[in-house]
């Protein structure tokens, strides 16, 4: 079960008990919101898409969409989304849980920089019932995130 691989992994930072489970579905950005109490926007959705050997997984704020255009730009191919089959097999976690914690070492973690206008905000942790809250800064150090890109559109204050 992938929540219980995530666990391990804030175990060994001494973290687990900070991983929240809802008695409810967080399952999509306004689940979780409702779930966590928060807006939308201060939930960081991991998007999943095809990279050249793996996934690329893109967290952003939930009030997010990804610019396809800026997509391109950056990582220098068309944003595809994982077809559902090869989710959990490219990100460890099965859809609805996809999280950017104890992912398969091919995967490559990008925050985007909707997330940065947040004090703190609630990643998935591998189930569709589970968060974390984070401040972006530890998002990034504990996603192991290769860099921070802008990627998204729809979010700018």
């Amino acid at each position: 079960m992938a929540i219980e691989n995530v666990k391990r992994y804030f175990r060994k930072l001494g973290m687990e008990d900070q991983v929240m489970e809802f008695p409810v579905s967080s399952a999509t950005v306004e689940l979780a919101a409702e779930a966590a109490g928060v807006i939308p926007g201060r939930i960081a959705k991991t998007l999943s898409f095809y990279g050249e050997e793996g996934a690329v997984l893109i967290v952003a704020a939930g009030d997010a969409r990804v610019d396809s255009r800026k997509f391109k730009e950056r990582f220098r191919r068309k944003a595809k989304m994982l077809r559902a089959e090869d989710v959990e097999k490219l990100t460890g976690h099965a859809v609805g849980g996809v999280c950017p914690f104890a992912v398969p070492e091919d995967a490559l973690v990008f925050l985007d920089l909707s997330l940065k206008r947040y004090e703190s905000v609630f990643p998935a942790c591998g189930s569709d019932n589970s968060a974390i809250e984070l401040t972006p800064e530890e998002l990034f150090r504990y996603a192991k995130a290769r860099g921070w890109v802008d990627v998204c559109k729809h979010w700018e204050e």
